[in-house]
């Protein structure tokens, strides 16, 4: 009978108490699949009070480093997050010659390409399944499935938090502040939700995805980001009597001009399957010359199915050991050699349609004038809806236009606020239709 391998788990919140669970759960399965065990030697944590699992048999220890550096660990699984001990972490593993399977994708969106390139230096595995939309194997997907084509774009909801707080903000008429309440009550989003409702989280996520559809080094500090804190209950309504729904979408397409990254709550029409995809749940689309439009859907955040795409990896690992790196599928999906930096565009040289929500004084020819500015700016109304005020309240004129240049839009937007009927409060949401 083969050795186990033998796994040093790094972390031991929910998504490594996960890792032992589902390892446990599925022993028999997963040995099956490989050909031997995979046994948790060692454990580095500094919290065991929120453990819920039996750690008998485990070496637990404090000191992450001793756990990585013990002869009695073959694989690194790192489930800690942060930045600079996981960074450690990975480094020391890779340099030790051991691979390392993690779930960290702020540590990769924003350090990937030093670990990436030791990883190749060393010829160690490096697994991140888990660092991407939780259970959904959407790296394995586009890296290996989808590697006979030419990825053209891709668009995802890639933040189980907002998606909840969107969800609850359409179906219930819930406040952004009241969803965000009722998500830090349930444990979606953190007691400081910023990373999660400002769109930095889907931008790591972002990040990685590109680097893999697009054969591009990773690029987190040209991913243009908005976040959902401005979105009201009355742009949630007047975007359902328009066709659409809300969804913050992280959005990565290629053309001949260059590549652009961009993380923005997006109008999606309602007859879109993305646009169906409530609560907590993640979903991908994908774009490839020769498959055409392809959809990805599932839990993307908890224990088990983060910790079911982790096991993914480590079956992998173990699959890959002693092969040599040349016949390895490689970790970015491109050969080392062969990634390609292209162009990063600016998201003002990005095309798109536009919603757009004016509060203007209730008197004659305030549609005409609005309309005629943005003529005058050669911008095509697709959709107008005009909401009449209660008495003394001013009026509410809601628009959708053709797809436009942003900066050629935001030129036209800055007129039309300069307007003398147009009362402070506008609301502009870019809109995105996704034709296959």
């Amino acid at each position: 009978m083969s050795t186990p391998l033998k796994i040093g788990l790094m972390g031991l919140g929910t998504v490594g108490q996960g890792v032992l669970r589902v390892l446990r759960k599925n022993a028999d399965e997963i040995e099956r699949r490989i050909g031997r065990k995979l046994v948790v030697t060692h454990i580095a944590t500094k919290d065991l009070d929120r453990n819920s699992e039996s750690l008998e048999g485990i070496t637990v220890s404090d000191d992450a480093l001793t756990c990585v550096r013990s002869a009695d660990v073959d694989v690194v699984v790192e489930v800690m997050g942060g930045y600079n001990i996981a960074k450690q972490v990975t480094l020391a593993a890779i340099e030790r010659g051991k691979p390392v399977v993690t779930a960290n994708k702020a540590l990769l969106a924003e350090h990937g390409n030093e670990i990436f390139a030791a990883a190749a230096k060393a010829g160690v595995g490096l697994g991140f399944e888990a660092a991407v939309a939780g259970g959904i194997p959407i790296i394995k997907a586009v890296r290996e499935g989808l590697a006979g084509n030419r990825i053209d774009s891709l668009a995802g909801i890639i933040n189980g938090t907002c998606n909840y707080i969107l969800t609850q903000m359409t179906v219930k008429g819930q406040t952004f502040a009241d969803a965000l309440s009722d998500a830090q009550k349930l444990g979606y989003a953190e007691a400081d939700p910023t990373f999660d409702v400002e769109g930095v989280d889907a931008a790591h996520k972002l990040t990685i995805l590109a680097s893999i559809a697009f054969g591009i080094p990773l690029s987190f500090g040209a991913v243009a980001r908005e976040g959902i804190s401005k979105i009201t209950a009355q742009d949630i309504q007047i975007a359902l009597t328009l066709g659409y729904r809300i969804k913050l979408l992280g959005i990565a397409q290629r053309s001949d001009a260059g590549v652009s990254l961009r993380v923005h709550p997006t109008l999606v029409p309602d007859d879109q399957l993305i646009a169906k995809v409530d609560g907590v749940v993640n979903a991908v689309v994908v774009n490839g010359n020769a498959v055409g439009q392809v959809g990805f859907y599932g839990r993307g955040a908890g224990g088990d199915p983060t910790a079911s795409a982790i096991v993914a990896d480590l079956i992998d690992v173990a699959r890959s050991l002693g092969v040599p790196q040349a016949q390895r599928v490689p970790v970015l999906a491109f050969q080392p050699g062969a990634m390609k930096a292209l162009p990063l565009l600016a998201i003002a040289d990005i095309e798109s349609c536009y919603y757009l929500r004016l509060r203007v004084a209730d008197e004659p020819g305030v549609l005409k004038a609005i309309t005629g500015t943005l003529a005058e700016s050669d911008i095509s109304i697709e959709a107008i809806l005009q909401k009449e005020p209660r008495e003394h309240e001013d009026a509410t004129v809601a628009l959708i236009t053709s797809a436009v240049k942003e900066s050629k839009f935001d030129a036209a937007m800055q007129r039309l606020l300069a307007l003398p009927f147009v009362r402070e409060g506008a609301s502009r949401i870019r809109v995105e239709h996704f034709k296959s």
